[in-house]
């Protein structure tokens, strides 16, 4: 959250799909080279620093829902508030690598892709792109909580608010920054 484009990211991360002023919304740029524990160097952001984009947004141009996202969305009805309002964003994720897992919330779109429910929500594979057909973008607090190295695969799936326990990923606002191990 918060980089500027480069040749494999060619879109700014300062907003995301979901929230115009999310950089602003954050409390700053989630630098991923300037850390203290899992939180970013110089403030204690106002959102949850453990987020993930995965491809797709349940919201189309124009404020209304895309036609498939009542019938492929698990939730969707359960979390329909109206139009324009996403029942995506902040949706728990599991993140598994190596015996390790790691919670976030859904709070982009991408990498890359904006409408890959198949993926999403189905069977598919990530589709190719510029980056080894990565399905899914992760935080540096994730990244740093799960010890990935760029390019790592990884396995996710969604998760109930009552099956995330408690960790850094909930208690980031309220306790010092965990060190990293």
């Amino acid at each position: 959250m918060g980089e500027l484009p480069t040749e494999n990211n060619p879109t700014p991360n300062t907003m995301s799909a979901w929230d115009q002023n999310w950089q602003a919304n954050f409390g700053g740029y989630d630098q991923p080279d300037r850390r203290e524990g899992y939180l970013p160097a110089g403030f204690v952001p106002a959102l949850n620093p453990f987020y993930v984009a995965l491809p797709y947004n349940d919201v189309a141009k124009g404020g209304v829902h895309r036609p498939e996202a009542s019938e492929v969305i698990p939730w969707f009805w359960e979390s329909y508030r109206g139009d324009g309002i996403s029942v995506c964003k902040g949706r728990w994720v599991a993140i598994h690598h190596e015996g390790k897992v790691c919670f976030a919330q859904w709070e982009d779109v991408g990498p890359f892709e904006v409408d890959h429910w198949q993926y999403v929500f189905g069977k598919e594979s990530a589709r190719p792109n510029r980056n080894q057909a990565a399905g899914i973008d992760l935080s540096p607090a994730v990244r740093d909580f799960l010890k990935l190295r760029s390019g790592a695969t990884v396995e996710w799936r969604f998760a109930d608010d009552q099956e995330v326990p408690r960790g850094p990923w909930k208690n980031w606002s309220r306790e010092p920054a965990l060190p990293q191990r």
